[in-house]
């Protein structure tokens, strides 16, 4: 609690590193151990990640573009581009094994609930084979249920689910979802597969069963990366700046034209880190353009504009986007789409100011409004 506001935050990261991931190894993952050294990069702190296919994003404005590819195992465009670092820096290792460390950074915020989602390895592992990201995202769950296991009331991760075998995730759901440290699960689509595919609609048959939300946190120098990466003329800044929003976008273009949330009532999805400021103008463009070329699409119950009301879509706002902005999308879309998320312990947080950055736009929301932004929205949305 901080100010008598309850703070729920749904953007929050763990890495794992390698090492980390590799105490949670299956013997058959630890035999094919070898296949992900041409994908090892140092962590600053220490051990490695997984690189599996980073963009480089590497011209600098103002100078030609000649195109770049993808490098396998390659350093991350972000190592040399960000600037900003904490003047408090969080616990160590809160990326790994230090549970009770993020949660002792909690108790500074006075945050009570964080939302764990994994490293860019999650969805990178899409340009691997079937079998090792199955066996990664598996040894993946073990690690998250043990870290959470700390205190399984403030602390909820979501879970992975190989979209490229919707059956296989279905029964991830039905293993994983009742247990008590998930609060929502990432469909991991590789690239080219629309999220409105009927192939996947044992996934979304499932989360709708187990009444498990659907949490995206959007991606942009690794595979299945983001609409338009190819065609964002190069500059890391640039690209970083669409990939987030546009992915978001994209995915809720064909969840609500498609009538995925008529054919499967529960189902509701949250955004994390991709900004909140977009959602109201695509959501009425997508109304606009319904209305001018209906007879492509399905029948539907709901506009677009609905299915935010309606407790289908939710959204992170980020720290920098303001009250402003936070009202304007409440005037649009209503108070009860809007969640705190800060992006802890990355330092595009403002560890430890992030919740008293978002107080201060008590005064323009209202404190019934602030109150839904900082949990109750999310306790509608997470399964807490």
């Amino acid at each position: 609690m901080k100010n008598g506001y309850r703070i729920i935050d749904t953007d929050t990261h763990v890495g794992p590193n390698l090492e980390t991931l590799e105490i949670y190894a299956s013997a058959r993952l630890r035999e094919r151990w070898g296949d992900l050294d041409d994908y090892k990069q140092p962590v600053t702190l220490g051990g490695h990640f997984l690189s599996i296919s980073p963009m480089k994003y590497s011209r600098a404005l103002g100078t030609p573009h000649r195109g770049e590819e993808a490098t396998k195992g390659g350093e991350s465009p972000l190592k040399k581009s960000v600037s900003k670092t904490f003047k408090t820096p969080p616990a160590p290792d809160v990326s790994n094994l230090n549970s009770a460390g993020r949660l002792d950074d909690m108790d500074t915020e006075g945050v009570d609930v964080h939302v764990i989602i994994p490293g860019t390895f999650a969805n990178a592992a899409t340009a691997l084979d079937a079998e090792l990201a199955t066996e990664l995202y598996e040894a993946y769950h073990r690690y998250v249920a043990e870290y959470c296991s700390v205190d399984i009331d403030r602390l909820k991760a979501t879970i992975l689910l190989p979209a490229r075998d919707p059956g296989a995730a279905a029964e991830i759901v039905a293993k994983l979802g009742p247990e008590p440290w998930v609060g929502a699960a990432s469909a991991i689509l590789p690239e080219e597969v629309p999220v409105d595919d009927p192939d996947l609609d044992p996934i979304w048959a499932a989360l709708d069963e187990h009444d498990l939300p659907l949490l995206h946190h959007s991606f942009f120098y690794e595979p299945p990366y983001f609409p338009g990466y190819r065609d964002i003329w190069g500059n890391v800044v640039v690209a970083r700046a669409a990939a987030h929003p546009w992915g978001a976008a994209r995915l809720l273009g064909y969840m609500t034209l498609s009538g995925m949330f008529d054919r499967f009532p529960k189902l509701r999805i949250g955004f994390s880190e991709c900004s909140a400021g977009w959602l109201p103008a695509w959501l009425i463009r997508l109304q606009g353009q319904a209305d001018y070329m209906a007879n492509a699409l399905p029948e539907r119950r709901m506009s677009p504009v609905e299915y935010a009301q309606a407790g289908h879509i939710y959204c992170g706002i980020e720290l920098y986007e303001g009250a402003a902005l936070a009202a304007s999308i409440n005037e649009i879309l209503g108070d009860g789409v809007l969640m705190f998320s800060s992006d802890y312990p990355h330092n595009q947080a403002e560890f430890p100011r992030s919740p008293d950055i978002v107080l201060e736009w008590e005064d323009r929301l209202g404190t019934d409004a602030m109150t839904k932004l900082m949990s109750t929205n999310a306790e509608r949305y997470l399964r807490l």
